[in-house]
């Protein structure tokens, strides 16, 4: 926390401007080596903090002094000065800034060589290459930010849609962590009455102290439960559902998948088994983000290639979320397409009828022999259908609608582990109530419930969770 750290900070492809960003307590020391103010008369300590001001970067370079003997460490300065690029630099002060540092932004021209060339003077005048993530580690660590909202700046850079993005600033706002706060704050207001009152039973009574305590447990109990039933539907806003495709061969499940994508990211051809092993696209459809695996045809086969690809079908279709069963109603049902029907028994699967385009011959009625899961009738090939299956799939997994905007949303399985264990220690809490067990007994588990809590805000966490936290982050953020 004593070094000065720098990154690039934005995406390092052409693009119209670059950031490089750099933070600590001799950022601007720092600047002042490689900044050079078009106004002469400005330096970096007379001009006012949270200001931009306009320049250029040179390229420091340690040089010798004038009477021919190489400088020390303390008294560098720099000779044959190169200007690498015309840039505007942001001077902002601690502790009003991301990091809660001192902390200069250069935006310069967006090339890959000349913010790494800007990035290089930097470090050469004394800052650190930042590791992933440690700019938000830092705000965390300086207690700018809790860890559900350093978590969410990352989720914030990865939403992939709409809903998964208002979740993200929810949770960069604060909505989890006041959330938690409100419910650790009541857990501590029990454990401080139970401890005076042990202390000073003069002034504080226990007497019907229990009862009141369970009416108590009772709610936060309920609160706990709702927040783990987000989940399910946070995790899926957050990381898409993960979708695979079944079918015969030539049932159109390629097809399916370039419709989806909008783009030819599958062979179709008339011959069957054309599919051999699975392929992955992330697809939005709508509000929603399906990961989707396109799998080869479903049938018996002696090829050993082919059944090795319908193995791996089988086998990604028992971990996922959603099932899309492509049939061809051009065709009367098989032994192969029943054998699917019954594979996705019990399973949540959506029933694709597809080329409807063509003259059909199975129905909804013939399906409904073997199956009583949603049926959409389509056409991969005419590009129809695409609404149904959207509205059908978010009946199935948000009834028919999201909740982004009415309800806070668990999304990071490290939160749910944490709150699982805090719902564990409020449960025996009752039970110990119920057993008739001393005040003193509900304290142990009150403070495991308190610390569980803590850990999602990242209050008593150890060093190690902290770095594989931030080590996920991108460079420069």
């Amino acid at each position: 926390m004593r070094e000065t750290i720098a990154a690039i900070a934005s995406g390092m492809t052409a693009s119209g401007i670059g950031i490089i960003r750099i933070s600590g307590p001799d950022a601007f020391r720092v600047l002042g080596k490689v900044f050079r103010f078009a106004n002469k008369n400005k330096t970096v300590e007379n001009v006012r903090p949270n200001t931009i001001h306009y320049g250029h970067i040179i390229d420091y370079e340690v040089g010798s002094r004038s009477d021919g003997q190489v400088s020390d460490t303390r008294n560098r300065y720099v000779r044959n000065e190169t200007v690498i690029d015309e840039v505007l630099v942001m001077i902002m002060k601690g502790p009003h800034t991301y990091t809660a540092e001192d902390t200069v932004e250069i935006d310069c021209h967006g090339g890959p060589f000349v913010m790494q060339k800007i990035l290089t003077s930097v470090l050469k005048a004394g800052a650190r290459a930042a590791e992933p993530g440690e700019f938000t580690k830092r705000a965390f660590l300086n207690g700018r930010i809790d860890l559900t909202e350093a978590e969410a700046v990352m989720d914030v850079i990865s939403s992939g849609s709409e809903d998964a993005l208002k979740s993200s600033l929810m949770q960069l706002d604060g909505s989890v962590r006041r959330k938690i706060e409100s419910l650790r704050e009541r857990i501590l207001t029990e454990m401080a009455y139970i401890e005076a009152a042990l202390d000073d039973p003069e002034h504080y009574d226990l007497e019907g102290y229990p009862e009141k305590l369970d009416k108590k447990l009772v709610n936060l109990l309920e609160e706990l439960e709702r927040l783990l039933a987000s989940f399910d539907e946070g995790k899926l806003i957050r990381e898409g559902i993960f979708t695979v495709i079944l079918g015969k061969p030539n049932a159109g499940k390629s097809s399916l998948l370039n419709y989806l994508t909008g783009e030819e990211r599958a062979i179709v051809t008339e011959i069957a088994g054309t599919t051999r092993d699975s392929l992955e696209e992330t697809v939005r459809l709508g509000g929603l983000i399906l990961r989707i695996a396109d799998t080869a045809g479903i049938r018996s086969t002696g090829d050993i290639i082919e059944k090795m690809g319908v193995d791996r079908a089988m086998s990604l279709a028992e971990k996922a979320d959603l099932l899309l069963a492509v049939f061809d109603s051009s065709r009367p049902l098989d032994g192969d397409d029943r054998e699917i029907l019954s594979f996705i028994s019990g399973k949540k699967a959506l029933i694709l009828l597809n080329k409807s385009d063509l003259e059909t011959v199975v129905d909804e009625a013939e399906i409904r022999k073997y199956s009583n899961a949603p049926i959409v009738v389509i056409s991969a090939k005419m590009n129809e259908g695409r609404e149904l299956i959207e509205a059908q799939i978010r009946e199935m997994f948000f009834r028919g609608k999201l909740h982004v905007n009415e309800e806070i949303m668990l999304t990071n399985v490290r939160h749910k582990e944490a709150c699982e264990e805090a719902l564990a220690s409020l449960r025996l809490v009752r039970d110990s109530i119920e057993s008739g067990m001393p005040e003193d007994f509900y304290v142990v588990d009150l403070m495991d419930a308190y610390a569980a809590l803590g850990r999602i805000i990242g209050e008593q966490v150890g060093e190690d969770l902290v770095d594989m936290i931030f080590a996920k982050f991108c460079m420069g953020k």
